[in-house]
């Protein structure tokens, strides 16, 4: 029999926190229900993380492990967990304590109001620089003011999703692992419950603060819009009508004999400014081709290497 609720947990170097979570996590779903699993979805660490994880299967049947050949990144991680689960409803969040599990009960009790999918929605980010939350606030308005389907903002992947909205997701064959406008895309009943973020409880993320914000947001604005394209012809047209008018100014002027400047400066200042429009076109157009290219190949999106604690998970490779 499935359980009913499945919790999957993306982890990388996570020693330090595996002990605290547990300590947090079962006391709050063992008050739910008995009937659940915790799915680790691990990337190949050095720390003994993988030794931990298997401590904890030993004492607790319910603890399941996936270990993938290489690192795959959190994305795909968090994917081949919510394929692996069997639970009723699936709840993903992050080992840290960042995602507290004392908010699961809330979660639970909007999906049995009828709600498919229910988002965590922070209040603040603490622990996070200023620059990242600049980022992350500007992000989310421009990626709702062009994507074909609205992503709520300051929601992460910590969300609970009900087995259909999850058969929908791994349906999906797209490869950027973008979990929050996947779910998006695949609509459904959802609705939010915010949350007082906590700090992180050991260590430090294995995440840029920077590059990785970029990254995300890229993802959501490419995957998910084809805006960016639109906005480039928009530009080419506008520099294009300014550089009309320019030269007809520039007739005007000297049939009426006022003198004005032409030289070097005037060229280079055009040349560099159509240059930078240029490349910034090209870049575009090549984050898109880029994506292209990623899914024509059709790689697996991740290969594991060993599945602990499932029916069909002995040891050996499985790709998806």
């Amino acid at each position: 029999m499935n359980p009913l609720l499945s919790i999957v947990v993306p982890v990388y170097k996570e020693e330090g926190n595996l002990a605290e979570f547990m300590a947090h996590v079962v006391p709050v779903l063992e008050g739910l229900t008995p009937d659940f699993e915790i799915i680790f979805a691990m990337d190949p660490s050095p720390d003994r993380t993988e030794e931990l994880i298997l401590t904890l299967r030993q004492k607790d049947a319910r603890v399941k492990l996936i270990k993938f050949s290489r690192r795959f990144g959190q994305p795909m991680a968090t994917l081949a967990g919510m394929q692996y689960a069997t639970g009723q409803a699936v709840i993903v969040m992050d080992v840290d304590l960042q995602d507290p599990p004392e908010l699961v009960p809330q979660l639970v009790a909007k999906w049995r109001e009828g709600f498919d999918v229910v988002m965590a929605q922070r209040k603040n980010r603490k622990g996070e620089t200023l620059t990242k939350k600049i980022i992350s606030a500007v992000g989310y308005k421009f990626i709702n003011r062009i994507a074909e389907v609205p992503i709520p903002p300051n929601t992460g992947d910590f969300r609970l999703m009900n087995r259909r909205v999850v058969d929908e997701i791994s349906r999906l064959k797209e490869t950027h692992g973008f979990l929050r406008g996947l779910v998006a895309l695949v609509g459904f009943r959802q609705t939010v419950v915010q949350f007082e973020r906590p700090a992180r409880f050991a260590g430090r993320g294995h995440y840029n603060r920077f590059l990785g914000s970029l990254r995300i947001g890229m993802n959501g604005m490419v995957s998910f819009s084809n805006y960016l394209l639109t906005l480039c012809s928009q530009m080419g047209f506008v520099i294009a009508g300014l550089s009309f008018l320019l030269g007809v100014t520039y007739t005007v002027m000297k049939l009426l004999g006022f003198p004005f400047p032409i030289g070097n400066p005037t060229i280079v200042i055009l040349i560099l400014f159509m240059g930078g429009i240029q490349l910034i076109s090209v870049g575009i157009l090549g984050q898109y081709i880029a994506r292209i290219y990623e899914e024509v190949k059709r790689r697996p999106k991740y290969i594991v290497d060993k599945a602990e604690g499932f029916d069909t998970g002995t040891p050996g490779a499985k790709e998806s």
